[in-house]
């Protein structure tokens, strides 16, 4: 329920609930001094305005609370609307350097090979935003960014089937696209696309403001959030009481993402034990490698190390000699070619 549609309309509202707040005290003041100035035993007048000022001045206290409730609702509202955006856009962050760390990757990969890496998560970025123009009802910006994906041949596939959802689409009534969103974002919702999902929702409200199956999708994407941080949760345990150290790390760099200060701090203790022993495996095997002079798997471990633990003795101790292991990894591999 939104009671101030914009911040223009709450300034005003504010105005107006104080000026009616004051004009309803002074009435009541008013009633009160003209009821005090004549009230005698004998003139019932007087008692008859004093009980209309007390009157008045209970409605006056009664529409001050209800004005602050109101308030209090709509501050609760809009922090809670600021917490998902924040949300979402930790994980369009974390999105985005998953993206860098593929393009640092890319960067040692022949050009089929880049081809593969970043072909589908292309394909998802430019669909979703051809579907958010489409759902937005900005049928011309959508029809224009499908047709210039049509001429690109490696997006003919992509671009027929947004076509085709695009015409769907157009030709539905009203309940149908709202379906049709709705079905898009359950999509979203099982590929733990939250931030996207997030994005067609609000752009779902904003289009069907009325529809009461829109004003339910918030919550839901806050119950499937849920659901999978629970999840997750429970993968975790199980790779701690497996001693599955790699898993544990994939699983608690997606925890990340759900996790509120409260939880991460129960989860430290069992997180710290997981990297020590990350840390431990890398480094018998960087030691292995070494005394078996195989140079290039030394470098490989060690450059691992220091990627991922950083701050450890260990990394620091590699990063000096990361001139030598480097040179010897060369000098090898010249030697076996």
């Amino acid at each position: 329920m939104d009671f101030f549609k914009s911040r223009k309309e709450s300034t005003i509202w504010r105005f107006k609930w104080h000026f009616l707040f004051a004009l309803i005290v002074l009435l009541s003041l008013i009633f009160a001094g003209i009821g005090w100035s004549i009230q005698t035993p004998q003139e019932k007048t007087g008692q008859t305005l004093l009980v209309i000022a007390g009157g008045l001045f209970t409605l006056a206290l009664a529409y001050a609370v209800f004005v602050l409730l109101l308030l209090s609702y709509e501050t609760v509202r809009s922090l809670k609307d600021t917490g998902e955006k924040l949300d979402n856009s930790s994980e369009m962050l974390n999105r985005q350097s998953t993206l860098l760390v593929q393009i640092a990757q890319g960067v040692r990969l022949s050009d089929t090979a880049k081809e593969i890496v970043f072909r589908d998560a292309e394909q998802l970025e430019l669909g979703e935003a051809a579907l958010n123009k489409l759902h937005q009802h900005d049928f011309d910006q959508a029809e224009t960014m499908i047709e210039a994906m049509a001429q690109q041949p490696k997006y003919h596939e992509l671009a027929a089937r947004l076509k085709r959802m695009a015409d769907r689409y157009r030709a539905a009534t009203e309940e149908g696209r709202i379906n049709q969103i709705i079905a898009h974002i359950e999509d979203l919702f099982s590929q733990y696309r939250w931030a996207q999902a997030g994005a067609h929702i609000e752009s779902l409200i904003k289009t069907f403001p009325y529809s009461d199956r829109a004003k339910t999708m918030p919550a839901r994407l806050r119950e499937h959030k849920d659901r999978h941080k629970r999840e997750l949760l429970a993968e975790w345990d199980l790779a701690v009481r497996n001693k599955d150290t790699d898993r544990s790390l994939e699983i608690l760099k997606e925890l990340d993402l759900y996790l509120t200060p409260a939880e991460a701090l129960a989860l430290k203790e069992s997180a710290v034990t997981v990297f020590r022993t990350k840390l431990h495996n890398l480094g018998v095997e960087f030691s292995v490698a070494v005394t078996e002079k195989n140079w290039k798997k030394a470098l490989e471990t060690g450059k691992e190390i220091v990627q991922n633990f950083p701050n450890s003795r260990m990394a620091a101790e590699i990063r000096s000699k990361m001139d030598i292991l480097q040179e010897r990894a060369r000098t090898c591999a010249k030697e076996t070619s």
